[in-house]
């Protein structure tokens, strides 16, 4: 038999080896638990992040600090959440991706009878509108359903990210009114971030008092759309709202000016005849039937209706209430921008201007431009170093990386998974060559360095009916001017803005101004977007002032400037570089009756193109000789 004071002290031991044993489990247990993996720069999938099945959805309404919808009551935001179940079992915190629309309830016709008519007379009054149908609203909340998760968010949670989608005011189930820009569009995505920070509160409900907490958000939040879903996350972080640390904008609207205006001139978005601020209110006004009459009273038929003006292009407060580059000041997030240098829809300048200002104020940006048209994402690997740099902290450098990638011209796929890398954006090496006319443009005149003196004036008769395709392919035409380099003896590289000088008269009191630079020869195989270079509109009666035209007097000539839509494009040798004078441009201005003439002084006409190797790479690869002006 063991003595008693021997069995206790074995007690004792089998008791210590046993709570060890324990604590040694739970410490294993702790040690078990699922964290991020990163290598070379990037967030890796992770094995148990994977199962679409496991992951927690939920529906909630964050509230606001407006009220647009004129209720009484501040507005809720509806949100959609997609995380990972450790962040309910093992207390996990991730940094969220964010996409918020007004798209996601669905969205009202793209039938052009529905958009205002272009035909009619330059500031005159146009032929009323016809009302868009009404979009059906959906009595069933949640905006992006599990099976389209593998798409928007499929890749981002494995990779230790949360992924967040909330409807824009007045859109789906979230309150308000669509305002097309206004402060409340900028307003709900930051009130959606500050309750991912903890700072807003959400509600199981969209009037209810049951709170519902994001307190699995690690507090870092980065944004990401395309279109005017990459329109708001610029939007948000013209707030300065904490916590959002980066944005990738693709294709992104930065002013409303621009995208239905140029430089004075009532202009359509390419695709989108007759588009206006008010046709895109229709479009997206998915919101309680409820409350849709006082939204259409208030914003569609009240402010949007006095200050869009279809009467001029002129520049006005309403416009400037609507270009966000105004409110970069606040922005702290780190901003990768993403463009088409075809893309006639959203025009290239919104993301060159952006770009340019977040570099100004020394904010961490990059740029990827490709050679397609609207829309096209960067590359996921450069993404996913973004995000993993400023969502999960890891210093992989990526702010050091060239700032510029610009997928070159190819048909080849990988390029556009392999784009060229450049210092920035313009080329740095990149200097202005300024180009002068020769006489001839009703067939095709010269266009080079050299200055030929006494070249006099040249005219068009405005057609709209002959489309800008046509024009370029003509071997003459009265209805255009064509002026044109030698061709070409090794390949060009442009890259920057080019710039028009121009001095006119019409025999109206207003006339359109359209300039296209192109390649020539103009083929029709394949897309118009393989000849066009650039493109430019103007308004000849806002030759003082952006912000108020004045009627031409006939037969006088007026001098104005303006900036043709940026671009990086290798020019191929054999090829010539046209620039393309004529004034109404089917697909993008106003349908006045034909038969405006527009007289052009060449003398004093140039285009400034910006020349990678500036005028020794131009006269290299044209032959030409002379003074450069």
């Amino acid at each position: 038999m063991i003595p008693q004071s021997t069995q206790a002290n074995r007690v004792l031991v089998v008791t210590a080896f046993s709570l060890a044993g324990v604590l040694f489990a739970q410490e294993a247990k702790q040690e078990t638990k699922v964290v991020p993996v990163f290598a070379d720069g990037e967030a890796q999938v992770v094995d148990a992040w994977k199962k679409q099945a496991d992951w927690i959805q939920q529906f909630l309404w964050v509230e606001t600090t407006f009220d647009s919808d004129g209720d009484g009551k501040m507005d809720r935001m509806h949100v959609d959440v997609y995380r990972q179940k450790q962040t309910e079992t093992e207390g996990l915190k991730v940094p969220v991706i964010y996409e918020t629309s007004p798209y996601f309830a669905g969205t009202g016709s793209t039938d052009l009878s529905y958009f205002w008519d272009p035909k009619h007379e330059i500031g005159a009054e146009p032929a009323p509108r016809k009302p868009m149908p009404s979009i059906q609203y959906s009595e069933k909340p949640g905006m992006i359903p599990r099976t389209n998760m593998e798409v928007r968010g499929g890749d981002w949670l494995p990779r230790g990210y949360a992924v967040v989608h909330s409807s824009s005011p007045g859109t789906g189930f979230s309150q308000g009114c669509p305002t097309v820009g206004g402060k409340n569009e900028s307003l709900a995505p930051k009130a959606v971030i500050d309750w991912l920070c903890g700072r807003a509160k959400g509600y199981t409900t969209p009037d209810g008092k049951e709170e519902v907490k994001a307190t699995w958000c690690s507090g870092k939040v980065g944004m990401m759309g395309t279109s005017y879903n990459g329109t708001l996350p610029i939007a948000a972080a013209t707030t300065g709202v904490e916590g959002l640390e980066a944005i990738v904008p693709i294709a992104p609207n930065t002013s409303y000016y621009l995208y239905y205006r140029s430089n004075g001139l009532v202009r359509h978005p390419g695709g989108y005849m007759g588009e206006d601020v008010d046709v895109l209110y229709d479009f997206i006004n998915s919101g309680n039937p409820a409350r849709r009459d006082w939204c259409n009273q208030q914003i569609r038929d009240g402010e949007l209706k006095q200050g869009r003006d279809r009467l001029s292009g002129d520049y006005s407060d309403f416009w400037a209430g609507r270009d966000y580059l105004r409110q970069v000041g606040s922005v702290k997030a780190a901003v990768l921008m993403a463009h088409a240098w075809n893309d006639w829809n959203v025009m290239p300048e919104h993301s060159v201007r952006f770009y340019a200002e977040c570099k100004r104020k020394g904010l961490p940006c990059m740029a990827f431009f490709h050679q397609g048209g609207h829309g096209g994402p960067p590359p996921r690997k450069l993404v996913n170093r973004w995000f993993t740099r400023f969502l999960h902290g890891v210093d992989n450098g990526v702010e050091k990386d060239p700032r510029a990638w610009i997928v070159r011209e190819s048909s080849e796929d990988k390029r556009v998974t392999e784009p060229t890398p450049y210092a920035d954006y313009p080329n740095p090496d990149a200097s202005p060559v300024r180009l002068h006319l020769a006489a001839g443009g009703s067939s095709i005149g010269g266009l080079g360095t050299a200055r030929v003196p006494d070249q006099k004036t040249e005219k068009i008769v405005d057609d709209v009916a002959v489309k800008g395709a046509q024009l370029a392919m003509a071997e003459s035409s009265p209805h255009r001017l064509l002026y044109a380099t030698p061709e070409l003896q090794e390949p060009l590289h442009l890259s920057g803005t080019a710039s028009l000088k121009i001095k006119l008269a019409a025999s109206k009191p207003a006339a359109n101004l359209s300039i296209w630079v192109v390649s020539l020869p103009w083929t029709d195989k394949g897309r118009i977007t393989d000849n066009v270079i650039t493109r430019g509109w103007a308004d000849p009666q806002n030759h003082r002032s952006l912000t108020k035209g004045e009627p031409l007097v006939p037969g006088q000539f007026y001098e104005l400037s303006f900036d043709l839509q940026p671009d990086d494009q290798i020019i191929k040798k054999g090829e010539r570089i046209g620039l393309m004078i004529f004034s109404s441009d089917h697909d993008f201005t106003l349908w006045p009756a034909a038969g405006t003439e527009l007289t052009i002084d060449l003398d004093y006409t140039s285009l400034e193109l910006p020349v990678v190797g500036g005028a020794a790479a131009f006269a290299k690869a044209t032959g030409a000789t002379g003074a450069v002006r």
